[in-house]
């Protein structure tokens, strides 16, 4: 996939999407791998190794975006945009290896998520954000936001319009 996208000149994927998904009404479970958190961190190893080759500088390889941080694939009824109600063990141990896997094999990026953990939006999740991913893991790298997921911030209540979710992102 790198070499052919790098030749038409795209350097950047938002892949892998390392979210672990057990309701299978939710639309993106396709995207993921599975259910399974073992099998989930294998290929998160190996898809961020495969995009980004063993030097992201080479022409044929691009940079890879583990999505969504975190915790996407636990939203409540399979509904998009929606909290995930999930203990701390749950997330570390079933939610974010993936992550940690495709940062330790070289990703440099990263996707907020859509939904809330506890009533804080993941894009604005200073615990996720900031004391896990940069504090604990060492994180030096980009965090792109998801689509619209600033706008979002207002939808779940957490920011009071625009400006403000900006702020918070």
């Amino acid at each position: 996939a790198a070499v052919e996208a790098s030749a038409k000149g795209i350097q950047w994927t938002f892949a892998p999407m390392v979210d672990v998904a057990r309701d299978q009404r939710w639309g993106r479970v396709v995207e993921g791998s599975g259910e399974d958190t073992w099998l989930g961190v294998q290929l998160a190893r190996a898809r961020v190794r495969g995009f980004q080759g063993p030097d992201i500088r080479r022409d044929d390889s691009m940079l890879a975006c583990p999505k969504h941080f975190a915790a996407y694939g636990a939203v409540q009824g399979g509904m998009e945009y929606n909290t995930a109600d999930i203990p701390e063990t749950t997330l570390r141990e079933i939610h974010l290896p993936g992550f940690k896997a495709a940062f330790d094999a070289g990703a440099i990026t990263t996707m907020s998520s859509f939904n809330d953990i506890a009533g804080v939006p993941s894009t604005a999740n200073h615990y996720l954000l900031t004391d896990i991913l940069r504090g604990e893991w060492g994180f030096k790298g980009l965090v792109v936001s998801d689509y619209t997921s600033e706008e979002e911030l207002i939808l779940h209540g957490y920011a009071a319009d625009g400006p403000d979710a900006v702020v918070k992102s």
